[in-house]
């Protein structure tokens, strides 16, 4: 039986491919720079100019540090990189189901926010979801039920501080992953570096939202094989959080 195939556009360590893979998906990476630790099919290339012939959905994730701006702000400069979501966007409308994947704070129209409460993992991580067609969130945010998380970024190790604004005091609230394997747990990652892990989206993420393109794409009639046989996959519910990934196993080949 054919498995769809999805192109994973500004692709780096795979966090985003294995999440599409899980959910049915045979998944081809390209990104700019070499990614030794890519778990598919790998092209060194430029996003923006390879080829779309041939696949059945994309996903992209451009370069999400002209809108991470608090760090850059605080050491007094902005990121110089280029905002490539609008040309992502229009590069990609008018072809097979896509899917922009980024940080909040940038320019995504209609999108659903994932975190990782929602998948009973250790990170938040929220990320913006953008598709031409329908998504919707497995639950709310369960920060309460997730307790104090684990951040992956920066350095390992760090006491994760803010800023109380009623009083203006310090305040202690995460941390971050005191080792690689602590930040891979808490991602649901085992095979990337702690650079490629600050990256990087948890898998869990992208196989919620695989299964819903799986569904967009026996909808349209798509000339793929159908990864199951069962009627397309209703996502529409408002999963508890230990069942939004669980559902989306079992709907796997």
């Amino acid at each position: 039986m054919n498995r769809p195939i999805l192109l994973d556009l500004f692709c780096g360590a795979g966090g985003a491919a294995m999440g599409y893979h899980r959910a049915g998906f045979d998944v081809v990476g390209v990104d700019i720079n070499p990614q030794p630790h890519y778990p598919f099919e790998f092209h060194q290339a430029d996003a923006l100019t390879f080829p779309l012939d041939g696949f059945d959905a994309i996903h992209a994730s451009p370069p999400c540090q002209p809108f991470t701006r608090g760090q850059a702000l605080r050491r007094g400069k902005v990121s110089e990189k280029p905002d490539l979501v609008a040309s992502t966007r229009d590069r990609l409308n008018g072809g097979p189901p896509w899917v922009i994947e980024n940080v909040p704070g940038a320019p995504l129209l209609n999108p659903v926010v994932l975190c990782g409460s929602m998948f009973g993992l250790a990170v938040r991580r929220h990320r913006l979801f953008e598709s031409p067609i329908f998504l919707t969130q497995p639950c709310e945010c369960r920060h309460r039920e997730q307790g104090r998380p684990v951040g992956v970024y920066h350095k390992m190790g760090d006491q994760v501080k803010g800023i109380n604004h009623k009083n203006g005091q310090i305040v202690y609230g995460g941390r971050t992953a005191a080792s690689v394997e602590e930040g891979g747990a808490a991602m649901g990652i085992d095979w990337m570096t702690w650079p490629e892990l600050r990256e990087s989206i948890p898998p869990a993420y992208t196989e919620f939202v695989g299964a819903r393109l799986l569904a967009a794409l026996r909808a349209d009639g798509a000339k793929v094989q159908p990864v199951y046989d069962d009627p397309p996959l209703d996502i529409t519910e408002d999963f508890p959080a230990d069942e939004a990934t669980a559902w989306a196993r079992e709907a796997r080949p």
